[in-house]
């Protein structure tokens, strides 16, 4: 009879579980669409992939030219470079910033934000609380 009760409880634990997504993660990195106009490139999405990470495009787009070694400026939703720049080259340099300033080191979420105390920046979780100092762009 003790097995039998035993049985119930696991079934109705059973049932109060939540369902188990297939989908390992919850954040899709955005892609970064480019175009090549002569000497320029231009990211048609760059306003738009700022805000889905919750980051300052003007902060994105500081680091991205500094990054390409280059002059970069906004121009309404899109972000323009003097130079040409392949889309796996501008796309990596965007993920390394991502891994970088957005993605927690101790759970991997993107459910960060920037925290400055005195003069040090850290890059706080809000999902498992860490904290870890970040280097200035």
């Amino acid at each position: 009879m003790v097995a039998n009760d035993y049985e119930k409880m696991l079934d109705s634990a059973y049932e109060q579980l939540p369902e188990i997504s297939d989908k390992a993660e919850r954040f899709e990195m955005p892609v970064l669409k480019t175009i090549v106009i002569g000497s320029r490139t231009e990211i048609v999405n760059f306003t738009a992939s700022s805000k889905h990470i919750r980051r300052d495009e003007k902060e994105l787009l500081k680091y991205m030219s500094k990054e390409l070694a280059t002059f970069g400026e906004l121009s309404g939703a899109k972000a323009e470079f003097v130079g040409k720049f392949g889309s796996i080259a501008i796309n990596d340099k965007f993920k390394k910033y991502v891994n970088r300033f957005v993605l927690c080191n101790e759970c991997g979420k993107p459910d960060t934000h920037v925290v400055k105390v005195a003069r040090q920046e850290f890059l706080k979780c809000e999902a498992c609380g860490a904290k870890r100092p970040i280097a200035k762009t």
